[in-house]
């Protein structure tokens, strides 16, 4: 696929670039080159192979979900200047 002037001053604006005139016949045959790659894969099949996260199998290490922290409540709440039942005790902001 190749694309002319027009076509890469309008994908310009669309991207909200800025090109000069002079750089569109040379940025045309890059995009029309980069495209032309891209046909090239889209001939690859790829029906047989399986979808794949990584280049190696791995399977994630699982924990159990324990809470292991915690339980100081009071040990916090004691650093503030003002506490209400367990909790931080702050002035209204919105009336």
């Amino acid at each position: 696929m190749s694309l002319d002037k027009a076509t890469v001053a309008k994908i310009a604006h669309l991207a909200r670039i800025k090109v000069p005139e002079e750089e569109l016949d040379h940025l045309a045959g890059e995009l029309s080159h980069i495209l032309s790659f891209v046909e090239q894969l889209n001939e690859v099949d790829t029906g047989n192979v399986p979808p794949m996260t990584g280049m190696a199998a791995q399977k994630l290490r699982r924990r159990p979900d324990v809470v292991t922290d915690g339980g100081y409540q009071e040990d916090i709440v004691k650093n503030g200047p003002e506490t209400a039942e367990g909790y931080f005790s702050v002035p209204k902001v919105v009336e």
